[in-house]
């Protein structure tokens, strides 16, 4: 069942060390406007750079999730929104004063407990959902995860560990708010005692404590207890949840992970978002963000045969949409654009860019008395033929918004291939 956005009441502030950097980081969670995700702000950089918690900005890093937008990044993401997937929030912004988060205990309990006190309050949106229907299977090494449709409503989740010669352990879950806050949140993190060297070698494991860091094949003298038997697996659960939480829909499915880390997880969540993407594209997933032509053409000034956005099939607040060109054999550029070979030109692809970035600027500048302007396009990288028949998905990520400018990363593909991308800088002019 489809449920209403959710954000928080009240806003909240917690500090801590990070697990793995041992630096102090303070935290605000403050509520956000529906569909516009979860956003990271680097508090600690100058312009306060912006970090959407999605999947297009997870960058690989051993043992924790990290997202990073240009130079910005943040680290050890994955129990927060292991905690904002469990209980449902969907919209916060996220003020940290520095590259990592705060470990706290080690699991996503500390999170879910500040979220619960801070109050939770329904949004008007509805939140996007993947129903899967076909089976997705990935393998990484000797892990391997895989997602099948589910037979009832909503996320099952089950999880293998095996490390031979030191532990198995399986556990599985219908994830509810209740089963989250009780069978899984308070799963903290682990490692071995004969890790511990060459983690700290690597600089990773500096914020560790016996209180937030189970250490199995260690000393137990002075340690607390383990919370659960089969702690470690759960906990594995608990970031597998963070992780998928970066699809950015709830996802109705069975997932079943064997030995599965960070890098698998990121490699389940990437094909999920393809599928997703594909389904958006055919208009089997609709989003209650989207746009139809006579919406279209309330914002945009431009007609035939210059108007190039057919629909637009998403909007994440003012920071990101997701538009469509139909290309047809009938486009007028292809009579005199190499007519015995019709490719589409290059410049129209970068138009059809502009128009939806504009779009997303409009939107946002519509109630301001300010025009945005296509001021440059740099960076511009065109890598494949577009021709007709092909259907064109173009995205415009909002990097930034000031007073006197505006700019957007862009791509465009068809089908998986990217096809041309642009970095596109606006002038805000006054609409009089």
């Amino acid at each position: 069942m489809r449920r209403n956005q959710r954000t928080i009441k009240n806003a909240f502030e917690v500090g801590g060390a990070g697990l793995h950097s041992g630096v102090e980081a303070r935290v605000r969670i403050v509520p956000a406007d529906a569909d516009s995700g979860v956003v990271f702000i680097r508090s600690d950089l100058g312009e306060a750079p912006e970090i959407p918690a999605s999947y297009r900005y997870i960058v690989d890093n051993p043992r924790r999730t990290t997202l990073k937008n240009e130079e910005a990044e943040v680290h050890t993401v994955e129990h927060l929104c292991s905690a904002l997937a469990g209980i449902g929030i969907d919209n916060l912004r996220v003020e940290i004063s520095g590259s990592e988060m705060p470990g706290l205990d080690g699991s996503a309990l500390p999170w879910l407990e500040l979220i619960q006190k801070a109050g939770i309050v329904e949004q008007k949106s509805v939140r996007k959902r993947l129903d899967l229907h076909e089976p997705i299977a990935v393998t990484l090494g000797d892990s391997f995860i895989t997602a099948v449709p589910h037979d009832g409503d909503g996320l099952s989740l089950a999880y293998t560990l095996d490390f031979p010669g030191k532990t198995s352990q399986y556990v599985a879950f219908d994830v509810s708010p209740e089963t989250f806050r009780d069978k899984i949140a308070p799963a903290r993190t682990f490692c071995f005692a004969e890790e511990v060297e060459e983690l700290q070698k690597r600089g990773l494991g500096k914020g560790s404590t016996r209180e937030n860091t189970i250490v199995v094949g260690g000393p137990s003298e002075g340690a607390p207890p383990l919370r659960f038997p089969d702690e470690l697996a759960r906990h594995k659960t608990l970031d597998l949840l963070g992780d998928l939480f970066l699809l950015g829909a709830d996802l109705n499915a069975k997932v079943v992970a064997t030995k599965s880390g960070h890098a698998a997880n990121r490699k389940l969540v990437g094909k999920l978002l393809d599928l997703m993407e594909a389904e958006e594209m055919a208009g089997t997933l609709p989003s209650p963000t989207g746009m139809d032509i006579k919406e279209i053409l309330n914002l945009l000034p431009h007609r035939y045969p210059f108007l190039l956005i057919d629909r637009v099939i998403e909007l994440e607040g003012y920071r990101r949409a997701v538009g469509i060109k139909n290309v047809t054999i009938n486009e007028p550029f292809f009579q005199g654009h190499w007519p015995g070979q019709p490719i589409m030109p290059g410049v129209m692809i970068l138009e059809a860019m502009a128009q939806l970035a504009g779009l997303l600027l409009l939107r946002r500048l519509e109630n301001t008395g300010k025009l945005a302007v296509l001021w440059s396009i740099d960076e511009v990288k065109l890598r494949r033929a577009v021709v007709p028949g092909d259907q064109l998905r173009i995205e415009i990520e909002a990097t930034k918004v000031r007073s006197r400018m505006g700019q957007g990363a862009a791509i465009a593909k068809v089908g998986p291939h990217k096809v041309a991308e642009a970095l596109l800088t606006f002038t805000l002019v006054d609409a009089t």
